[in-house]
């Protein structure tokens, strides 16, 4: 995750996992440009990745992304670049 460390301080397990996830789904199987959102109904905090474009580093299939995290109402904007691991897994690499 790519994320400050104020506003990651802030994250709990749960919503920690649930950006993880989301970082999981959006980058497979969200088309170029078309955001995926999460909430944690519990802590009220929320956020969305967005792939903004595809590539291929060797033979790695990566994606560039933006993001937004919204803990307690404070807002969070970022971006990164993530690539597909031998396992399937995507990681951060930027």
């Amino acid at each position: 995750m790519v994320i400050g460390a104020d506003i990651g301080a802030s994250l709990d397990e749960l919503d920690r996992r649930m950006l993880n996830n989301n970082y999981q789904t959006a980058l497979e199987t969200s088309p170029t440009n078309t955001a995926v959102a999460w909430k944690n109904p519990d802590s009220g905090n929320s956020g969305s990745v967005k792939p903004t474009r595809t590539f291929y580093r060797a033979d790695t299939v990566c994606r560039e992304y933006t993001q937004e995290i919204i803990v307690g109402g404070r807002k969070e904007q970022g971006y990164g670049q993530a690539c597909r691991s031998a396992d399937g897994d995507w990681q951060i690499v930027k």
